[in-house]
């Protein structure tokens, strides 16, 4: 049974940046706190790759010192985070989970790392990841796997699998992470964590080692929608280091979720989103859903054309944009690549361009189906994997009534989101009789993060199912 939380561990950071303000709490006696089950837990679920203690502690004692002075900075002000280690970090290690990048110390810190400190947040450690992102399991070959937080024999998700895992057992109170065909959202779900992908250019890449740069998003793992918000709103804005970001005004997320989902209308797939779907996850699901239309949300059933072709184009695009990255290492370095990441990475080099230009010109007709969805419906609401996570090492799962291999259930229902482009979540909807948390998945409008976030908060306020942590032995 998942067991309940207390103390500072009990707190998210909305609850959290109050009494470091009011100095009820001190940011080192917090960061304290998370070091020592970073030091405890690590050995068993293997969530960093690198911890950085000592700069974490100067980092905490800063923030004390700058509250005490009257110079508040806001609400991470003197919170304990983590990063996903493929964000640039200055003066510490980056390796993107590779031995490839096993001795880089850049001497910049990517946009949102940056954005994060100027927040005032204390950075406790880079988190463990599949290599270079290209994965769904964080079973990584170089720094050992991330384990489940519920079950250390079972996969955590991946590629930001550190991330979850960390967040789930308050090894810090959020994490930055990353999402090119799930790599938030799947963590999230199998972690029992929120995990938000933000709309495409809503969060500066700059400084994140590309997996596929036409679907890379920059998001955040947290233990609540409102963190989330309070994440987003750190880090989202224009960057003119990124050709990509959007120069739209970052809204004040946190104040725009704010109430209830009475009569918005919520779009449930007819098609494709529950097919091939265990059962107990689809009934958690439908649960979560109806709860919803209790709370006063309208639902529609709804049908989203052209969604089977989605897994072939995504793969195309990612096999071509990863492999335009990756081509001088491969050259020089390929022995130090574990197997599936060089296989994936030396197959891209056999793609032909029209592939390509087919697989980027459907996700222009992919976004007009989904623009004409949500004309009629605020959000579009799914279970978020169709399986319960395997033991490292399994390369299949059964979804429902069909045998699948790992890559592949996973991605499935993740991917339309980062071939549009769209904002969705993964929040918290349930348990299976396994013990193992269910995710929701709730997406929307491109820059309607606040109406995606404003229905996942109310899902909660309804439910206590993020706020159940993982057994005492894993925290």
């Amino acid at each position: 049974m998942p067991a309940p939380a207390s103390s500072i561990d009990a707190l998210t950071i909305a609850q959290l940046g109050p009494l470091l303000r009011a100095r009820k709490l001190s940011s080192l006696e917090v960061t304290e706190s998370c070091l020592q089950r970073i030091e405890r837990l690590n050995p068993k679920l293997n969530a960093f790759i690198t911890v950085t203690a000592e700069s974490a502690r100067r980092e905490a004692r800063q923030a004390d010192r700058e509250i005490q002075a009257g110079k508040y900075r806001g609400p991470l002000h003197g919170v304990p985070l983590s990063i996903k280690d493929l964000f640039a970090t200055r003066g510490v290690r980056t390796t993107a989970g590779s031995e490839v990048l096993a001795n880089w110390i850049p001497d910049f810190d990517a946009t949102a790392v940056h954005r994060l400190r100027e927040a005032g947040a204390v950075i406790v450690g880079k988190t463990n990841m599949h290599e270079f992102a290209y994965g769904v399991t964080n079973d990584n070959a170089h720094y050992g796997p991330a384990r489940n937080p519920w079950n250390p024999t079972l996969i955590p998700g991946g590629s930001s699998g550190g991330s979850g895992v960390a967040v789930a057992t308050v090894q810090g109170f959020a994490s930055l992470g990353s999402d090119t065909g799930g790599s938030i959202r799947i963590p999230s779900a199998i972690c029992g964590t929120v995990g938000l992908k933000p709309t495409y250019g809503r969060v500066s890449r700059y400084g994140a080692i590309p997996l596929a740069w036409s679907l890379d998003h920059v998001g955040v793992i947290t233990r609540c929608s409102e963190d989330a918000a309070i994440m987003l709103k750190a880090i989202a804005g224009h960057d003119s280091l990124d050709a990509s970001s959007s120069d739209r005004t970052v809204p004040d997320y946190r104040d725009e979720m704010r109430g209830t989902v009475r009569e918005m209308k919520i779009g449930v797939p007819a098609n494709y989103f529950f097919e091939h779907v265990n059962r107990e996850i689809a009934s958690a699901v439908r649960t979560a859903i109806s709860l919803l239309e209790q709370l006063g949300a309208k639902l529609t059933d709804v049908h989203i054309a052209n969604l089977e072709p989605c897994s072939a184009a995504e793969a195309q695009i990612n096999l071509v944009e990863a492999t335009s990255y990756h081509e001088k290492w491969l050259a020089e370095k390929a022995d130090e690549y574990e197997d599936d990441v060089r296989v994936n990475l030396e197959a891209g080099r056999y793609l032909i361009g029209t592939d390509y230009v087919k697989s980027q010109r459907f996700r222009s007709t992919l976004k007009e189906d989904f623009a004409r969805v949500l004309e009629t419906v605020d959000v579009i609401v799914s279970p978020m994997l169709p399986a319960f996570p395997p033991k490292i090492g399994e390369e299949w799962v059964q979804s429902g009534d069909m045998r699948e291999d790992v890559v592949d259930a996973f991605l499935r229902f993740a991917i339309p989101y980062d071939l549009t482009g769209m904002p969705s979540i993964s929040i918290p909807c349930g348990f299976g009789t396994n013990g193992l948390p269910i995710g929701l998945q709730i997406a929307g409008r491109p820059f309607a993060e606040s109406t995606v976030l404003r229905v996942a908060s109310a899902y909660e306020k309804a439910t206590d199912w993020h706020r159940r942590m993982p057994p005492l032995e894993m925290q």
